[in-house]
């Protein structure tokens, strides 16, 4: 037997329930503008999925504006500061103090997630899951459609926040999808390891044999990288293969890092950067991944689709409470901007982290010259100003947009959940 088909007619349809696409659900549905969001996985892998671990400091004011930041802010870690290893040295830099106090939270994605499926629901909102979109459709002028599994959603707007390789972004004409793309000539290994305590910040570890990398998750967890060949699979990349390298890199005669226990989870992070050159057609908008897809120096991710959220959330209640739509049609070029700056900080943080394997010139030469520049971000001056605030998200705040009162937005946090 196959489901009942049934349709929905709905102000704004949005496909993808991660961190963007629930973002401007929230801040829709609380400035009373109608929203149905799908998405094709349940509930529960959509709240295990471990992604990015850190939120940047416009994004989590963006939040508090909100009321979507009380988890983060209850439950989630400040961190202000990054330690450099290298060449025996390890150099800290306090971008919080340059960057007039901005700084990172440390708040698993996937808690997010859980936090803003909460707000969502509470403020009337009740997400399709386990719905895979199936066909959409995109016309140039009129309402999109998008037809699931005894489900077909009509809107004034669609907004595909699924993803690179979503079907959103595949029912948009050639010209749209037309992509610049980048791929870089090593990949890393990401691995999701038990610690006997907290780590206390990110360590960035550059070395002949690759960057490595400890990011801080939960008091348990950290998040490691490890620099790899291209292409490598992580078949190659057993346990004790993975712990050889990590100690190896991250070595260091100052010690004072936490040990490395279980590793719970080894993937490879194919190491490319994919930006589209426009991010509409018609009614519909791509936001995240779907738009633009960031290697992960820096943590841009996650924070570069709230940010496409919160500007489109913007656009679109001026259109619908003010009948203003020159938001709506600046939304590409204004976030394609805002996204061509982010990628090229994270194009010179992966420049000095990683090394040549190439076998070309002295790999120590490169060390020597990546530590200077280093140890330029620890000194106080212009150049470790601008990394600062560009590292910390402390740049031109996102746009609030209409901001209900208080009293009238439920708060959010595991403390609020069934």
């Amino acid at each position: 037997m196959t489901r009942a088909q049934r349709t929905v007619r709905t102000q704004v349809a949005i496909v993808g329930a991660g961190p963007a696409g629930l973002v401007l659900a929230c801040v829709l549905l609380r400035a009373g503008i109608s929203v149905e969001i799908v998405e094709r996985q349940t509930r529960e892998a959509v709240e295990r999925r471990a992604r990015a671990g850190l939120v940047e400091h416009r994004v989590v004011e963006y939040l508090r504006a909100h009321r979507l930041a009380d988890g983060l802010v209850a439950h989630g870690v400040r961190h202000g500061w990054c330690d450099f290893l290298g060449l025996g040295e390890r150099l800290r830099v306090d971008y919080a103090a340059r960057a007039g106090g901005a700084a990172h939270w440390v708040y698993p994605q996937q808690f997010l997630v859980r936090d803003l499926i909460d707000a969502l629901e509470t403020a009337g909102g009740r997400p399709h899951f386990a719905r895979p979109v199936t066909a959409v459709h995109a016309p140039a002028a009129g309402r999109p459609r998008l037809r699931c599994p005894g489900l077909v959603v009509e809107a004034d707007y669609l907004v595909g926040c699924d993803g690179q390789h979503g079907v959103t972004r595949a029912a948009l004409p050639a010209a749209v999808r037309d992509d610049l793309s980048h791929r870089y000539p090593y990949d890393w290994l990401t691995v999701l390891a038990e610690v006997d305590r907290p780590v206390e910040g990110v360590v960035y570890a550059v070395h002949e044999r690759g960057f490595a990398g400890m990011m801080p998750r939960t008091a348990q967890l950290a998040r490691c990288y490890v620099q790899i060949p291209a292409e490598d699979g992580a078949e190659r990349w057993p346990d004790e293969r993975v712990r050889r390298e990590l100690d190896a890199r991250l070595r260091t005669a100052h010690g004072g890092l936490p040990h490395i226990g279980r590793l719970t989870d080894i993937g490879v992070l194919r190491m490319r950067s994919t930006i589209s050159q426009r991010l509409c057609h018609g009614g519909v908008f791509l936001a995240g991944d779907a738009a633009h897809l960031l290697a992960p120096a820096g943590a841009k991710g996650m924070n570069a689709a709230v940010a496409d959220a919160a500007d489109l959330a913007d656009s679109l209640v001026r259109h619908y409470h003010d009948g203003d739509d020159a938001p709506l049609a600046g939304y590409s070029a204004r976030r394609l901007e805002q996204v061509w700056r982010v990628q090229a900080f994270s194009d010179r943080l992966l420049g000095l982290l990683n090394t040549s394997t190439t076998g070309a010139g002295d790999v120590r030469f490169d060390l020597r010259l990546k530590l200077e520049h280093i140890r330029r971000l620890a000194e106080t001056g212009p150049f470790s100003t601008d990394f600062a605030h560009q590292y910390a998200g402390a740049g031109e705040l996102l746009p609030p947009g209409r901001v209900p009162a208080p009293a009238s937005l439920p708060a959010t946090g595991p403390e609020n959940r069934p």
